[in-house]
Parts: structure tokens; C-alpha cells; sequence
């Protein structure tokens, strides 16, 4: 959705609302998990992004907090099962107090053209993510994507009931990475047209870049521990 006004005039804390701070290294130890999310704390990020062995530590950590915990199941290849991912997701919502989940599209299937496939498994995901109240990100890995094929899915990731179509996992490594370009972007907008949201991740490390992507409408982004005070003009 286009803001109301430009990033650029936007207050610190107006910013840190689009940014879901990624600590999903899975070489973390568990003082640098606590590190990076207490950083995304401090810096009033809508969420911090955890793999859910970390889950106990971000419940911990965020209660009390504004910054909410987003958790990635079945990640970064989106390959198991679908009654596999369904436990997953399952397991982590139990709690009763996870924000957002993301998982990622099989897009393997993606650039076979199974997308009655891929929709199928999309949705049965969602709906049990939505019993428990939390919403739902699908990531298309759209470095592995043609432009058709990125359109195929997002329509899928909107027709599937999917809260939010996004980018990338940070973690491809079978070609260039481009990330959260402002083409795939406008792409993946122009074919969601409202129907979901759209969250860029992957290569978004300048300030340039973040308030670029605010500005054309973006609904929220994926930053690495690294850049989160980049972006948000903190760093020195």
C-alpha cells in the first residue's frame, strides 16, 4: 500500500514498522541470537524473524515488546510434505502467540507448472495457520523464476488465501542473486493488485534501496542484522 507519506519524512520508528529483522543464521550461537533480537527490540522492528528452535528465547525476550515474532517452518526449501509442513506450522503455533509465519513455495513445482499443486499445499498450509490467528508470508525464491513464472505465483500465493507473497530466503545459492529488486517488486505488486501483501527480502542493504521500495508501496521487508541500522539511517 502507498504510504501517506515519503519514506524520507518518515520518523525512525515509522521505518522500523516495515522491517522484519532476519536472525536466521543457522551457525548462530545462542548469545548472538539474543544479540541480533534484541537489537530488532531496540530498534522497534515489527517483528523478529527466528527459526523455531529459537522460539523459547524470542518469546522470552519480545513479551512485553511491540516487535511481534515471525517464524519460518519448512525453511529455506520448502520441500517437505505438505501434512510435514502442516505439523510444523502446528507445532509453532500452539503457543497461541506467533505473529506471522513464513514458508517458502515449492518452486520447484513453480518452474514445472504445477501450480494447481503448489496452490493446494499454499492453502491447506494457510488455513491452519489462520485457525490459530496468525498470518502467513510465501516466498517464491524469485531468483529461481522467470518473470512469468513469478506472476504465476504470486497469483497462486493470492488465490491460495496467503496474507503475503515475498521475495526471497536469503539462502539460494543455485544462481545470480538479485533479491528484492525494484522490477520483481512492481511485478509481484501489479499481479497482486490488493489481493495480498508483498514482502521484499533478499539484497535490500542501502537506505536508498529501503526507502525506494516504501515509496512504490511496499507492505514490508526482510533486513539482515547487519543492515537494520543502515537503512534505518543509525549507522555510522
Amino acid at each position: 500500500m502507498k504510504p501517506v507519506k515519503k519514506a524520507s519524512e518518515m520518523t525512525v520508528k515509522e521505518l522500523a514498522s516495515y522491517i522484519d529483522q532476519s536472525v536466521l543464521k543457522p551457525e548462530f550461537t545462542q548469545a548472538e541470537i539474543r544479540r541480533y533480537i534484541q537489537e530488532g527490540i531496540d530498534f522497534g522492528c515489527k517483528t523478529v524473524c527466528i527459526n523455531p528452535t529459537s522460539l523459547d528465547i524470542a518469546r522470552e525476550m519480545t513479551k512485553g515488546t511491540e516487535t511481534k515474532i515471525c517464524v519460518v517452518c519448512d525453511f529455506p526449501f520448502g520441500l517437505s510434505s505438505t501434512q510435514s509442513r502442516i505439523y510444523q506450522v502446528e507445532d509453532c503455533l500452539k503457543g497461541g502467540d506467533i505473529f506471522e509465519v513464513d514458508i517458502v513455495a515449492n518452486y520447484g513445482w513453480l518452474r514445472s507448472g504445477l501450480y494447481d499443486e503448489v496452490e493446494k499445499d499454499i492453502k491447506a498450509v494457510t488455513e491452519v495457520c489462520h485457525k490459530y490467528g496468525a498470518a502467513v508470508k510465501v516466498i517464491l525464491e524469485t531468483d529461481a523464476l522467470t518473470v512469468e513464472q513469478i506472476i504465476k505465483g504470486t497469483e497462486v500465493i493470492c488465490n491460495a488465501g496467503a496474507d503475503f507473497a515475498k521475495t526471497s530466503t536469503g539462502f539460494y545459492t543455485g544462481g545470480e542473486v538479485k533479491g528484492a529488486t525494484p522490477e520483481v517488486i512492481q511485478i509481484m505488486m501489479d499481479t497482486a493488485k490488493g489481493r495480498c501483501k508483498i514482502k521484499g527480502s533478499g539484497c535490500i542493504r542501502t537506505r536508498e534501496h529501503f526507502l525506494k521500495l516504501i515509496d512504490m508501496g511496499i507492505d514490508r521487508m526482510g533486513i539482515g542484522y547487519r543492515s537494520t541500522p543502515v537503512v534505518l539511517g543509525l549507522s555510522k
